[in-house]
């Protein structure tokens, strides 16, 4: 008892997820949801499978659009009919079906039809019965009628237009006593054919639905067969197992018949069909064959459907091809148990497997077999006539497996919550697989970082709602994690607007740098979505600044017993953000050692800086990347300043930022050109403030409606890209809405007065 305790434990992802999948499986089966995919299924197998041999004893003479041109007959008259059958009839063939309504005469001629009529007794002619009686039906032709040779030519449609099923007979409901019962148009011609071979249908005894012709029994088709859910099942239906698509049967043209080109032994002992194939008939209908999975759906004929029955009918009766049987709805049942159960086996037995890294290979590879086996299983089947579901119990399968996968998941989520210090799964994988994973201190290694910063989100943040900078925070973040992961770079931590990015760490890689350059690239890419978004929100746009630094660190596990982080520590780490603090909205600037890890060669860089950060002894060269080359190369296309002189300098004031705080000395200059995203400035040479230097900027003259909507800071934050003793060269950083309004205007009027200008001087010259 207890060993059986234990192994119901053990596999209790299995006797729970497997039935409880099965069982919305099923209910979504029998709500037909994956009718259509069970279709698709049908198709694409009987498309994929070998085809027969061509079919010798059917012919087709199709009417098309050249015959009508050289009778010069919209509708075609009786007469031609007449001498068609006669023709045909000398030919000796075992039946010859008449696919044309032909319920009223068409002078001239009618009286000849007639003749031929009474005196071919292997011909058939066709009613249509199904439908709104005097308004859909179509009576058959009296003559034919009265002798009993007239079979029903009605198709089956399904919900996708296309024709699976197949009449063997059906009630007429406006027939009355015997005649109620009607053959199908391609019984009667079957019939006609096997009567030569003394092949006729025996009712089985006790029952009326069920009956013997030649070596196969018929059985009708019910509401639920195959991938069908509540189907029509009215009549005597059977699936259509069709030879092939169109141009399966011979098939010649009425003209080449009447024009005697044909040799006279051509229809011997064959079943000769006639009727409409040209396109202005409108008598096609979609098949399984109509299409592939990129063609556009090719129609059939209607007379060639009609063939496709007829030869089935034949081959099953002669033993040539079984007709389509399915599985009992239980047996159905169980099937998609089995495979709900395969699917959970798998995923509940592999998921230890070599650690959380390997989990998922293992899992796709097992269920990529298992799938291949359900494939090769239920294609095998459909090879010797059994339709047996597919898509249901793939989907228990797959279903099943990101079940057990999605509770694993979960369990994994509560390990790391209770751990709460792993923010990669790459990091989590490396603790679990690594038996010294969870133990404290760390290793030398040479990785890469990268460090990025929001510009102007602070002073965004001040001016909304908490609610609304976190709903603009977790998008922005959501796209660069995105990023990130897609570049399999690992977050070390999230610092408010700002993302440490690890590349190398837990796992190391020869492309790091390489990889952490292309996801900067991308990153800045991606915030034109973020950026787009938030606009939408009515927010301003933000710019990102990223630096990276290539350099050796301590990696591993830091803190104590009782909460630990996986992180990198040493002065390359602090270089990355330093590097960060240099760059505007939309740049990425490198150092030298990232440089030379990715090779210069393959990087477009587009400016170089020497800096002095604070705590670096010596001077750090920056480099600027606008792109990297490669296999998968990313361009940026940064916004060029375009500086306009303005009519009349701005007075203003402006500080110098020593970090995140304003030095006390306050200095005076003009603003005397405005670019999109800058301004020039003049000032004296001994206060003009060195190159990559934060400043504030204050007008000295700003609207009173600016000051009581802005509150106290109305202050441009910008930072100096050139420096030289006329004044200094600025880029901006963060703008108060409304004078951000002011300044776009301005910059706006300025562009104006620039192209009259220019068209003015063009005119001139």
């Amino acid at each position: 008892m207890q060993t059986l305790k234990r192994l119901c434990w053990q596999a209790r992802g299995i006797w729970i997820t497997a039935p409880s999948i099965a069982l919305i499986v099923i209910v979504l089966r029998l709500m037909g949801v994956w009718q259509g995919w069970e279709w698709f299924a049908f198709d694409q197998y009987m498309r994929w499978r070998p085809q027969p041999l061509p079919e010798k004893r059917i012919a087709i003479v199709g009417i098309n659009e050249l015959d009508i041109q050289r009778l010069q007959q919209p509708v075609i008259s009786d007469q031609v009919y007449a001498r068609l059958l006669r023709k045909l009839s000398a030919m000796q063939p075992r039946a010859i079906g008449l696919d044309i309504y032909r319920d009223l005469p068409v002078e001239p001629g009618h009286s000849d039809l007639l003749q031929v009529f009474n005196s071919t007794p292997n011909l058939v002619g066709i009613q249509k019965v199904l439908g709104q009686k005097d308004i859909e039906t179509v009576a058959p032709p009296p003559v034919l009628k009265k002798l009993g040779q007239v079979g029903a030519n009605d198709f089956i449609l399904d919900a996708d237009k296309r024709v699976r099923r197949g009449f063997i007979y059906m009630v007429d409901p406006a027939a009355t006593g015997k005649s109620k019962t009607v053959f199908s148009f391609g019984l009667h011609l079957a019939l006609h054919y096997l009567e030569a071979d003394e092949i006729r249908p025996q009712p089985l005894k006790g029952t009326q639905v069920r009956w013997r012709l030649g070596k196969s029994l018929f059985r009708p088709f019910e509401a639920n067969d195959g991938g069908y859910i509540g189907a029509d099942a009215g009549g005597f239906q059977i699936l259509l197992d069709y030879r092939g698509s169109r141009q399966s049967f011979e098939t010649v043209s009425l003209t080449e018949v009447l024009e005697d080109r044909m040799h006279p032994d051509w229809g011997q002992d064959r079943i000769i069909l006639i009727g409409k194939i040209g396109e202005s008939f409108k008598d096609t209908y979609f098949t399984p064959h109509s299409s592939g999975l990129r063609e556009l759906p090719e129609p059939m004929p209607g007379v060639e459907i009609h063939a496709h029955i007829t030869s089935q009918i034949i081959s099953a009766a002669l033993g040539e091809r079984p007709l389509f049987r399915s599985w009992s709805e239980p047996l159905d049942w169980l099937w998609i148990l089995l495979w709900s159960i395969v699917g959970a086996t798998l995923a509940w037995q592999l998921r230890y497997r070599k650690g959380v890294q390997t989990l998922s290979f293992y899992q796709s590879v097992s269920l990529f077999l298992a799938g291949g086996l359900l494939f090769g299983t239920t294609y095998f089947a459909f090879l010797f006539g059994w339709w047996v579901p597919m898509v249901p119990p793939f989907t228990a399968l797959i279903g099943s497996a990101i079940a057990i996968t999605a509770y694993i998941a979960r369990t994994a989520s509560l390990i790391r919550q209770t751990f709460g210090r792993y923010l990669s799964d790459e990091v989590v994988a490396h603790v679990l697989e690594n038996p010294r994973g969870l133990q404290l201190g760390g290793q030398r290694r040479q990785i890469t970082m990268l460090a990025s910063d929001l510009r102007g989100f602070t002073a965004l943040a001040e001016r909304i709602s908490p609610e609304d900078v976190v709903k603009v925070l977790n998008l922005y973040l959501k796209h660069m994690a995105d990023v990130i992961l897609q570049y399999r770079g690992t977050i070390d931590d999230y610092l408010g607007d700002g993302i440490a990015v690890l590349f190398g760490a837990p796992e190391s890689y020869e492309d790091d740098a390489s990889r952490a350059v292309s996801c900067a690239i991308a990153m800045q890419l991606a915030m034109a979505e973020v950026n787009a978004k938030i606009t939408t929100w009515g927010f301003s746009e933000l710019e990102m600044g990223i630096g990276i630094n290539t350099g050796e660190v301590v990696l591993g596990n830091i803190g104590s017993e009782r909460r630990t982080k996986y992180s990198a520590i040493g002065s390359a780490m602090n270089l990355a953000f330093r590097i960060e603090s240099y760059t505007v909205g939309g740049q990425i600037y490198i150092s030298e050692s990232t440089l030379a890890a990715v090779g210069e060669h393959v990087l477009e860089v587009t400016d170089r800086q020497v800096v002095h950060p604070k705590g670096i002894q010596k001077p750090v060269t920056l480099y600027q990347v606008g792109g990297i080359k490669g296999a998968r190369p990313l361009m940026l296309y940064p916004e060029e300043l375009c500086f306009l002189p303005l009519p009349e300098s701005i007075l203003l004031r402006y500080t110098v930022l020593d970090g995140k705080q304003v030095q006390g000395a306050i200095f005076r200059g003009q603003l005397v050109e405005l670019s999109a995203r800058g301004a020039k400035i003049q000032c004296d040479v001994r206060d003009c403030p060195s190159h990559l230097t934060n400043v504030r900027l204050n007008f000295c003259t700003v609207p009173d409606s600016v000051w009581r909507q802005e509150g106290d800071d109305t202050g441009i934050y910008a930072k100096v890209m050139r420096s030289c003793d006329e004044g200094f060269d600025v880029v901006f950083t963060t703008i108060p809405p409304l004078i951000d309004v002011q300044l776009r205007t301005l910059y706006t009027l300025m562009l104006t007065i620039n192209r009259e200008k220019n068209r003015t001087a063009s005119a001139t010259l």
